[in-house]
Parts: C-alpha cells; structure tokens; sequence
C-alpha cells in the first residue's frame, strides 16, 4: 500500500466523511498496535473516540441459529448497557444481531470490513451501516476504497476485529468457520477468548465447544466477561459507568440520566441538544431537565445556540 499516495488522496476522502488515520496517529487505536502485524493504516467513518471505552469483539457463524441470534443480541445489550463498545464484522448472522443489540440500546459502537470502506457487504446491511455511523460508532477497514468484498481478504479482517478488543465472545461457529480463525487469533494475543457453550449436537456449536477444552472461558451472562476483564479496564469502566473522566471526582446524588449526558460531552468539545438526545436516547424534555439539573451543580457550561459542554470538576 503506498501510503504517500493515499495521503494525497487525503482531501478528495475527507469531502466524502472518510478519514486516512496512519500507525503514528493518536487516534490509532491503543490495542490494535500491540498485535503482531498491525495495519499501516485504518480508513475511517465515524467517531473513533468509541476506542477510548472497553471494547469487546462478539462474532459467530452467518448461518446463524435463533438461539445465537438471540444470544448475540442479548449479550451486545448487556455489554454496552455496562460501558463497553461491541466490536463485529457486519456480517449475515451473529455479526449483524450483535450490531442490532448495540443500537437497541443506542451506544456507539465499531464495525471492521473486510472490503474498502465505500463498499457495504453483504449490501442488504447498508441501513446498520448507516446507523453505526449516526449512533456515534465507527466503520473502519484496512483495504482502500473500492477494494470489493474478495474472499481472502475476510480471515485479514478478522485480526483487527480480534485486535483493537480486550477480548473476543464467539457465539456460534463451525467446525471450519472464520471465527474459529478470530478465536485463535485472540488466543495467540493473550487476549481474553469467551464462548457461549453449545449441545454437542449442533453444528453451529463445534466450534465455541472445541474452543473451550482449548482454555475458553464458558460464559452465560455478561458479567463472567467482566470480571475477567484487565483492572486498568475495569477503573475504565467504572468511570464510564459514572459519567466519570480521568482524575475526576463527581458528587454520589447524580441521577441516571446526568450521568448519561455528562458521559456524552468533553471539556474542550460542545454537542448541541439535538446531538445529545440522539446519542442518549433521552426525549429532549427529560435531557433538558438533566442539563438544568447538571448546571446547577456546576458540571455543566452552556453555549450559544443550545450547546453544551464539561466543566472541570
């Protein structure tokens, strides 16, 4: 990849919403960099401030069973309504229900493609797509623009699915499934592997079965992920869950709904009230009255024109 030509492309990608963030970049994600063959580059949509959370990775098999589907999907919800940011391929199947149990709960979360960023696949996926991107989550992809969806380059893909999460769940998957290639790959990392278990039986279960008797955790509910998390994630995770920034102390009476907008803003960044009602889910009577509540208390500055921002405790 020449990464002098892509820069020069730069400006032409940028009027298209889609940024070029190199290896040396700050907003390269942390967890992605300490894989053993790192991407060059990332080609961007979206909000990458979503790799600042806890992110988990949660794939399965495209053939799919109801029963995965609904696992995914009720494990995605979970995880995020904890603070995490869920991590999938967009893909048929257990990739797409865990991106539906993210937005159901309107948190922001990552999709890795494994074809350039201007090509949707499968494309009957496009509306997720576009709902990532307006809930505040990111798309992001190693392969140029217009790369298509070429068979090859989805076990690449699935490295970086691996790699920019403190772990991996797969949900289902079979015997020779790319998952099971996510899995291995999380296991060489040193990064936490978490399977749902399967009947025996079942095809769609050879896979997180196999990959239990080779040291997979068995989970049944979102907090056996957490608690096997790192401690510096868990403190991350906390401050989250709190509505809380590093170094930051906040008073014990605030109320769900102040934690959830002051999670939302940064002290050198304004949203505007429309921003935060779409990104909390809040109606805009109950956002307001947070925003009210959170002045008082002196935690938040308002701006011109309806927007708002931290004030530094």
């Amino acid at each position: 990849m020449d990464l002098e030509k892509l820069r020069e492309e730069d400006e032409r990608l940028l009027k298209e919403g889609i940024k070029i963030v190199s290896f040396e970049d700050p907003l390269y994600p942390q967890l992605l960099k300490n894989i053993a063959d790192p991407p060059p580059c990332l080609f961007v949509k979206g909000n990458l401030e979503v790799f600042e959370k806890p992110s988990l990775a949660i794939v399965g098999s495209r053939n799919a069973t109801i029963y995965g589907l609904n696992v995914a999907e009720t494990f995605a919800k979970d995880l995020v309504l904890n603070g995490m940011s869920i991590v999938s391929g967009l893909a048929r199947g257990i990739d797409s229900a865990a991106h539906k149990g993210s937005l159901a709960v309107e948190k922001a979360q990552i999709a890795v493609l494994g074809t350039g960023i201007d090509t949707i696949y499968p494309p009957e996926n496009k509306e997720l797509y576009d709902k990532i991107i307006q809930k505040g989550g990111a798309i992001i992809t190693e392969f140029p623009p217009n790369t298509p969806p070429l068979k090859r380059n989805f076990p690449q893909r699935n490295r970086i699915i691996a790699g920019v999460a403190f772990g991996t769940l797969i949900v289902e998957a079979e015997e020779f499934s790319g998952s099971l290639v996510t899995g291995r790959f999380t296991l060489e990392t040193g990064r936490g592997l978490f399977c749902i278990p399967h009947n025996i039986t079942t095809k769609s279960g050879v896979g997180p079965n196999y990959l239990i008797q080779k040291g997979a955790k068995l989970v049944m509910r979102a907090e056996d992920i957490i608690e096997e998390m790192p401690d510096y994630l868990k403190k991350k995770l906390i401050r989250y869950n709190n509505g809380l920034l590093e170094g930051e102390t906040l008073p014990e009476n605030l109320t769900e709904e102040e934690k959830k907008v002051l999670n939302l803003l940064k002290f050198d960044e304004e949203k505007s009230i429309d921003a935060l009602c779409e990104l909390s889910g809040l109606s805009i009577g109950k956002l307001l009255s947070a925003a009210a509540s959170l002045k008082i208390k002196g935690l938040l500055n308002e701006h011109p024109g309806g927007r708002y921002s931290r004030k530094k405790v």
